[in-house]
């Protein structure tokens, strides 16, 4: 993020206003542009000098340039290391790197083996989204990335599979509610799994805290209350963003299995799959983004007794503070 880009002159967070939810969905829909997956190195390099040329005051005024290089830098750095975030796992990238994948699992009678498959697929990809975009206050080793991400594909292919054998032996539904139940087992297996997904992979952000900072940027030091409440906010966005992604296409896939695809072929109905969860993917992830801000302010008396009666570089006693909630 532009964050990243050093400089005594704070940045405005937005064009926005990100103190209401329809401020943040256009923000998030900005972070969230496929567009920016055009920026190239010369592209941020050049964006890195306005913002910086900001910060320093040489810039005195945001300029369009000023915002199409904040948005270049936002959709494409991580705000707390200040490194290009590895393309396919950018917030920019989120909707063509979930395509196959959700195509893959809301695909009708796979069989267990197509279940497991793209259910691990998913949790893959997942975990590796959550990896390039958490709050790097306490890199993981590769022990807990390995334990945490078995976990998480074995809750996923689990609740899974269990559903896919519960549905057919409820017998007092008929065949068509069973196979609409069907089509949403991907659904509660996706949430129950993200879910565990989120926290196994930031746990060791809970259990040792988070950085949070003052109104200049400076730390003040790490809290457990502001992890958790940044890793619960983060599990709690998964499911708003599953939700439409993953209930809206199926049911709209049955709906035109009866009328327009009745009788098409499998490569049509395929397309017709993809188009149905493109346009749904592209219209939810700026509103599943925006239920919670990204940076978070908190008052230092609702955290540790440690990061209380602290002072700024001014001298000027510390009562808020701010924390990057992550991805």
């Amino acid at each position: 993020m532009a964050s990243s880009v050093p400089g005594p002159i704070a940045l405005p967070e937005s064009r926005y206003d990100l103190s209401t939810y329809w401020g943040r969905v256009r923000h998030c829909a900005e972070i969230s542009d496929p567009t920016m997956l055009l920026t190239s190195s010369d592209d941020l390099q050049q964006a890195r000098k306005i913002i910086s040329a900001y910060r320093h005051g040489e810039l005195k005024e945001t300029t369009p340039e000023f915002w199409h290089a904040k948005k270049q830098l936002d959709s494409t750095v991580h705000p707390d290391t200040g490194e290009t975030v590895f393309l396919p796992f950018r917030m920019s990238c989120c909707v063509p790197s979930n395509l196959i994948v959700t195509a893959g699992m809301l695909t009708p009678n796979m069989g267990t083996a197509g279940t497991l498959f793209w259910q691990w697929a998913n949790q893959s990809l997942n975990v590796a989204v959550n990896g390039a975009n958490a709050n790097k206050s306490h890199p993981m080793s590769t022990t807990q990335l390995i334990t945490n991400y078995t976990m998480a594909v074995t809750a996923s292919c689990g609740v899974a599979v269990g559903l896919n054998k519960l549905v057919p032996r409820l017998k007092h539904l008929s065949a068509n509610t069973k196979m609409i139940l069907g089509r949403l087992v991907p659904f509660a297996a996706v949430v129950s799994a993200g879910i565990v997904n989120v926290f196994l992979m930031r746990g060791g952000e809970i259990r040792k805290g988070i950085s949070v900072y003052d109104s200049n940027g400076d730390e003040v030091g790490k809290s457990k209350k502001a992890a958790f409440i940044a890793v619960a906010e983060t599990a709690f966005s998964r499911i708003s963003n599953a939700t439409p992604i993953m209930v809206i296409p199926p049911l709209i896939l049955v709906k035109l299995q009866k009328t327009v695809l009745k009788g098409k072929s499998m490569a049509v109905q395929t397309a017709a799959n993809l188009g149905v969860i493109l346009v749904t993917s592209f219209i939810a992830l700026p509103f599943a983004l925006a239920v919670f801000p990204q940076y978070q302010s908190i008052s230092v008396s609702s955290l540790e007794p440690e990061l209380k009666n602290k002072v700024d570089s001014n001298k000027k006693p510390i009562e808020t503070v701010y924390f990057n909630r992550g991805m």
